[in-house]
């Protein structure tokens, strides 16, 4: 089964964090990322720039509707995400919380699927 691991983090914590933090922590989420390679288990994954340089695409009457980030109804934005292939959902939470994201941030944990419920 595929899942997805989330990493929901605070909109404005990037920009109080020092330099040497971020690569400290950009470097053990790469060491993360080719644990999991290593294990064959990997699907795919990277980081996300900010929700500020993002756009959310919606139409009305046929029409594109365009919002620009940042998107003030959520506190969190998705900071990068983790495709994994696992046998079930117990071993995507366990993965999940091996993630060096949970010191800083919230790792989501979601199961691809259909989008209806039949």
């Amino acid at each position: 089964m595929s899942y997805a691991l989330l990493i929901l983090e605070e909109r404005a914590r990037r920009t109080r964090r020092s330099r040497d933090d971020a690569m400290t922590e950009y470097d053990s989420m790469q060491r993360f990322g080719a644990s999991l390679n290593a294990r064959g288990i990997l699907r795919g994954g990277d980081a996300l720039k900010p929700d500020a340089e993002g756009v959310r695409v919606s139409a009305r009457e046929g029409r594109p509707l365009l919002l620009d980030g940042p998107f003030a109804e959520s506190k969190e934005m998705i900071g990068g995400f983790f495709l994994i292939d696992v046998a079930s959902r117990a071993e995507a939470v366990a993965i999940a919380a091996e993630c060096p994201a949970t010191a800083w941030a919230t790792v989501e944990v979601r199961e691809i699927g259909t989008c209806h419920d039949q």
